[in-house]
Formats: structure tokens, C-alpha cells, sequence
């Protein structure tokens, strides 16, 4: 693939990201690319120039991922991420490598890591008369309570099977990228990161049930909730937004996938996993 255009997305509140950025719009103009730059927090701004883009690349962790991951949805525009932050489970590159690897990439020498999405179709109450709202996640879909500390009531259905009834401080329903996030935090298992199935698990559940489900990617699961206070929707923890009682959450696996352009060598997932758990990368 030949890569004419590039946009950095860089992390607005960390000032060596707009400094990394710069200087890698420097240099990849002065091999004859086209590059935009753009915070990662302008999305509308940034999904205006996507369009005839052929590479995103990303300056700070891997909350900046999962914004760009939202920028370029539904097109297959790659991601290249250069770390910053601590862990970057998604990035490829790090600070000191970027500059180096960037010729690599640009004489197409990278390969595809793909991965599966989540499309969240939210409806709100019947008596809003508000039309549903469709989102998309790379990591996760979270339904919680909101700033009052009172549990939640969120009714799970399974292809329209009724499942259980969560009292709990929330649900998380978390693809296989979101399985080392905030799933992994409250007792849900890892999948491979290439892996279609999702997850569905409580949050603190209070006498209901406790158990995580691996979920097989043609299921559709519904999630309803009931509250005396309000709570909330969060997509990959940066779209949230305020939920009712008895709005209804429909939650499958997207037809869309947000791709990664890496170039290191594809080495064992479980093999650098307990260092990416530490941190360490």
C-alpha cells in the first residue's frame, strides 16, 4: 500500500505529544508525504480529514487509540500508535523507535493486525419518543451508576432469552481488545486478541450473579436498566452519557473493525503478556 497522506492524532494534555508530532510532520514532508496534525479530543475536526487518508498515526497511549479508533469508523484507514503513556497494550511504536520505523512503513513493509468491534444501539425510554443512537466501541460498552452510590438494577437478554437480572454497580460488555481493560479489572477473563467472541460481566454485583460469559459473536445481547437514580453509558470510556430508567442498550458485533498497521515482528500475544501487564512493554 502506498502511503501519500498521514494524520497524527496526538494527546491534547501531554505536551511532548504536540512535540512528537511536530517533528514527525517535519519529517515525513520532507520524504513527500501529505500530513495533517490534530488532537485526538477533535474528532469531528479530525473525521473531516480522514476521508483520502491512508495512515492515522497516533501520539500518546492507548486512550488515544480508542479516540482514533472512533475517528476513522467505518472506513479501514489503519493505526500506527506511538506510546507515551504506561501500558500501550495497542501502540507499536515507542518514542525513540518512531522516527526510525517510519521509513519501514512507508516503503510498505508493515502487516495488518485487525481487530473486532462492538455496535451499541441505544434506545431510550418509550415516553422520550427520541430515536435510537448507534455507537461503536473497540474496547468496551459500560453501563454503571451514575455519581449517587446506589447499585442498579440492568436486565441481561441473550438473543431475546432473558438471562439474569444484574443488582450490581454496572455491566460491561468488552470485546476482545477491551478484555485487559476494565473487564480484566473486575474479574473477567483474556481473550486473544484477534478472537470475534465478547464478553459480558457484572460490575460488583450484590446477591446476583457473579460469573463473566464468553459470548459467541452472532449473539446479540440486550441490556435494560432500572434505577431510581440516573446512570450511565460509557463507550471506550471517553463517549459517556447520561441513561434513564428503562433505556434499552442492543449490543453485537460490529461489521466494522478498526485495523493496526504494525511492523514489528508477530510474536506470541502470550508471551509478552504478563510483561504488558506490569507495564514494563
Amino acid at each position: 500500500m502506498a502511503i501519500k497522506r498521514i494524520g497524527i492524532l496526538y494527546h491534547p494534555m501531554i505536551k511532548a505529544a504536540y512535540t512528537l508530532a511536530k517533528k514527525l510532520e517535519k519529517f515525513l514532508s520532507s520524504r513527500g508525504v501529505s500530513v495533517w496534525l490534530c488532537s485526538a479530543w477533535e474528532g469531528e475536526k479530525a473525521r473531516a480529514q480522514v476521508n483520502d487518508t491512508d495512515l492515522i498515526l497516533t501520539v500518546g497511549g492507548d486512550g488515544t487509540i480508542l479516540r482514533a479508533a472512533q475517528t476513522v469508523v467505518p472506513r479501514l484507514t489503519p493505526i500506527t500508535g506511538i506510546n507515551l503513556g504506561r501500558l500501550g497494550f495497542m501502540t507499536e511504536l515507542s518514542t525513540d523507535e518512531a522516527q526510525a520505523k517510519l521509513p519501514a512503513l512507508l516503503a510498505g513493509e508493515g502487516w495488518i493486525d485487525e481487530r473486532a468491534m462492538l455496535e451499541a444501539e441505544l434506545c431510550p425510554p418509550h415516553q422520550e419518543h427520541e430515536p435510537p443512537r448507534i455507537f461503536y466501541a473497540l474496547n468496551d460498552v459500560v453501563v454503571a451508576r451514575g455519581a449517587i452510590a446506589r447499585v442498579i438494577y440492568v436486565e441481561a437478554s441473550i438473543d431475546g432469552e432473558p438471562l439474569t437480572t444484574y443488582k450490581a454497580d454496572g455491566a460491561i460488555v468488552a470485546t476482545a481488545t477491551g478484555s485487559t481493560g476494565y473487564s480484566l479489572a473486575v474479574g473477567g477473563p483474556i481473550l486473544h486478541p484477534q478472537a470475534k467472541e465478547f464478553l459480558l460481566l457484572p460490575i460488583l454485583p450484590h446477591l446476583s450473579p457473579a460469573y463473566p460469559l464468553v459470548l459467541p459473536p452472532t449473539v446479540v445481547v440486550k441490556l435494560r436498566i432500572s434505577t431510581v437514580h440516573q446512570a450511565t453509558l460509557s463507550i471506550d470510556g471517553h463517549i459517556n452519557l447520561p441513561l434513564a430508567s428503562g433505556a434499552i442498550i442492543a449490543i453485537k458485533l460490529s461489521s466494522n473493525r478498526t485495523r493496526f498497521l504494525r511492523i514489528h515482528p508477530e510474536t506470541s500475544f502470550y508471551g509478552s503478556l504478563e510483561q504488558k501487564l506490569k507495564g514494563k512493554q
